[in-house]
């Protein structure tokens, strides 16, 4: 298998993969999306609440703010020893503020500085004059497929790899093809048809409906074994570190077979 990364940041990555089949990419695509562990607001304790927002709803807020996670200091609830939360298997926010203004996430103060909101300016809710709230919210691991406030991915998806075949001798019009390409893949040099990007086709197969009347010149196809992955996430974890971890799960889970049949065996 080999990997090229074409994009990389702490919340996108883009790369082609080659050497894999559909069964593998997709089950690393489905590990991506429901199967990476992060921290969510899972608890909230309200002490006072005078906004025109119900408990229920401001609760239900909280535990959508993504939060920066880290997956070695912390360790799944079902997975500790403690009776209820601990400092193994959670994080406290204290919120408390007075209006007149807006609480952001920013207002919400943990009591590990590693554990924060990714993103300060996520509004939570609105307070008008001599308005107060005042809550506890508790942050623990827990995974997507048991709710979306815990999927850090938000984007995670691939397509095969594009492959145009141009036969220069049969194209009667080059400007036409490329003012034709909704993704200006197609371009004229010397008055010859090149592919300028191929990566970026979508395989509309465009060009290729307009070659019938040049005697089919362009015919697009994909390559075998070779797709374009493209993730992202909220930012609570950074792309690679969901695609390690998602190998990782997918190596265990093979492990786990394999040690299965041999004590059948």
């Amino acid at each position: 298998m080999n990997i090229e990364i074409r994009e990389q940041n702490d919340e996108k990555a883009v790369f082609v993969v080659e050497g894999v089949d559909d069964t593998f990419i997709n089950t690393i695509r489905r590990i991506c999306l429901v199967e990476i562990p992060t921290l969510a607001i899972e608890d909230v304790n309200i002490y006072k609440n005078d906004a025109k927002m119900f408990d229920e709803v401001l609760a239900h807020r909280l535990g959508l703010i993504p939060l920066v996670t880290d997956l070695e200091s912390y360790v799944m609830p079902s997975e500790c020893d403690c009776d209820s939360h601990c400092s193994n298997c959670s994080v406290s926010f204290l919120l408390k503020e007075k209006g007149p203004k807006v609480v952001y996430s920013k207002d919400l103060k943990s009591d590990d500085p590693a554990i924060k909101p990714v993103y300060d300016t996520i509004p939570i809710v609105r307070l008008q004059e001599n308005e107060e709230v005042e809550l506890e919210a508790i942050a623990e691991l827990g995974l997507g497929s048991e709710h979306a406030k815990w999927q850090a991915t938000t984007t995670c998806g691939y397509k095969y790899y594009p492959k145009i075949t141009i036969d220069n001798d049969k194209i009667s019009d080059v400007e036409e093809y490329v003012n034709e390409c909704p993704r200006k893949v197609l371009q004229n040099e010397d008055d010859q048809l090149v592919i300028k990007n191929i990566e970026n086709c979508s395989t509309c197969r465009t060009c290729q409906r307009l070659s019938q009347k040049d005697d089919d010149a362009i015919v697009v196809d994909f390559e075998d074994q070779k797709y374009i992955f493209n993730i992202e996430t909220d930012g609570s974890i950074k792309p690679l570190e969901v695609l390690t971890i998602a190998c990782d799960i997918l190596s265990q889970k093979a492990d786990n077979i394999i040690n299965f049949v041999n004590e059948e065996e």
